[in-house]
């Protein structure tokens, strides 16, 4: 057998770029829109599955959720009228463990917005390789215009409308945006006294992100951050920058963001800049991190901080910075904001912040992005070291809680490079491709019945 040495390979043409996955789109009567966040999603993942070799059966499954259940549910509001809520669980697949996945409450959630992020959810499990599937609900809602009961009430009707298709072996919830351990705490609760009595001493393990005092599991609440500052740890030697000496900016100072914030400062790092829903703030010699969560706890934004100026928005994106984190929501850079990026490393907190235009103006300009896939899989993460020490009930102290989590967030990125260099690509697409490695791999074993 003849061997290529390296000189020849270098010699020869480069590979053939893969194919637009445009013959699975017309298949399945998917008409693409640019701007659906799901058609994005889907496209990502189907050039990643040509890279990797996939099975045509493979593909088609991944590009459409399994199940996708849409439930209307009345609640009574606090002045007496029932107000009717629309709510989403999306379960995309579960080839490696349970569908697993957060419910937002927000006002402009969407069917395919869930979609997108329940297969963001299947991606995201396979690369740090917990044994679940990808899911992901919603109920369209402004949680800040709501009540303490009427947020409850929400919770445990929307939990009620859904029961019937979850389950602690089955699908497991856990927060997001808008949601929080009292909500989790409010959702489990419901789902308890709906089962069976003989069934309920189990029943807690149904969402996690409870609070501790519930069997929550201690370090859930950072556990999004820390995997992200665990994930720079790794990735930014590599590129120049010194963790302990970066700069950084944030959009969105919620529980991904402040947790970020906090962490990175601590390690030596200067928040320079934050844009939130308020504005957007700046101190080149540094932001108190634990100064600004207070701030916020108190005012709901960054706006007004006493110890930064306030700036615009093109300011804060013309910061010039080591590392930009996007911690807010969905598709927030742009090809306009990528453009005005000064940062050398765009790290994805948020889910799918950035838009294929503003992805493809960052790649242009040289600019790293580390995707979001590996960026956020903290949360889920340590979900699952919860779902494991509920269903063992035992628990596991903070520091071993950092540990494994550190193990699995190093050996994520450690594959996304490998991929980057075996397929020749970028990280997002590697990301990808090494999520479907592990897909791919368990579809071969098991087949498809019948």
């Amino acid at each position: 057998m003849n061997q290529v040495t390296s000189t020849e390979k270098a010699q020869q043409p480069p590979a053939s770029p893969p194919h637009l996955p445009s013959a699975v789109f017309e298949e399945l009567e998917i008409v693409r829109d640019p701007s659906n966040l799901f058609h994005q999603t889907i496209e990502q993942v189907l050039i990643a599955a040509e890279h990797v070799g996939m099975r045509h059966h493979q593909k088609i499954i991944l590009a459409q959720p399994k199940n996708e259940i849409m439930v209307h549910f009345p609640v009574l509001m606090d002045d007496g009228h029932h107000a009717l809520f629309k709510g989403y669980r999306v379960q995309h697949n579960n080839a490696l463990g349970p569908y697993k996945g957060g419910i937002r409450f927000h006002p402009h959630v969407s069917l395919d917005d869930v979609k997108s992020l329940a297969v963001l959810m299947t991606m995201k499990c396979s690369l740090v390789k917990v044994p679940y599937g990808g899911g992901k609900g919603g109920v369209k809602c402004n949680p800040r215009e709501l009540s303490t009961e009427e947020l409850k009430r929400v919770t445990r009707r929307f939990c009620a409308a859904i029961s019937n298709q979850i389950g602690p072996d089955y699908d497991i919830p856990a927060p997001d945006v808008g949601t929080n351990s009292q909500i989790m705490a409010w959702f489990a609760d419901t789902y308890q006294l709906m089962m069976p009595e003989h069934t309920r001493q189990d029943t807690h393990r149904i969402v996690t992100g409870k609070p501790v005092e519930m069997g929550g599991s201690v370090g859930r609440e950072k556990a999004t951050g820390q995997g992200l500052v665990d994930v720079l740890k790794e990735m930014l030697p590599e590129l120049g920058i010194d963790v302990a000496k970066c700069r950084f900016s944030l959009i969105g100072f919620g529980n991904v963001g402040g947790w970020t914030g906090r962490l990175l400062c601590e390690l030596g790092a200067t928040l320079a800049a934050v844009l939130d829903h308020t504005g957007a703030i700046h101190n080149d010699k540094g932001i108190d991190a634990e100064a600004l969560t207070t701030h916020v706890a108190e005012t709901g934004g960054v706006g007004g901080f006493h110890d930064a100026e306030s700036i615009s928005t093109e300011e804060f994106y013309g910061l010039e910075l080591d590392v930009l984190v996007p911690a807010a929501l969905e598709q927030m850079i742009t090809s306009k904001e990528a453009a005005l990026i000064n940062a050398r490393v765009v790290a994805e907190g948020a889910n799918a912040p950035t838009t294929p235009e503003g992805d493809a103006v960052l790649i242009q300009r040289g600019i790293e992005i580390l995707p979001a896939i590996l960026c956020n899989a903290g949360g889920v993460t340590v979900s699952y070291f919860e779902w494991v020490q509920n269903k063992t009930s035992t628990v596991w102290s903070g520091e071993d809680i950092d540990e494994r989590l550190n193990t699995h967030m190093i050996l994520a990125a450690r594959r996304v490079k490998l991929a980057a260099v075996k397929y020749e690509c970028d990280m997002r697409t590697a990301s990808y491709c090494a999520a479907l490695e592990q897909i791919a791999k368990v579809y071969d074993l098991r087949g498809v019945f019948p």
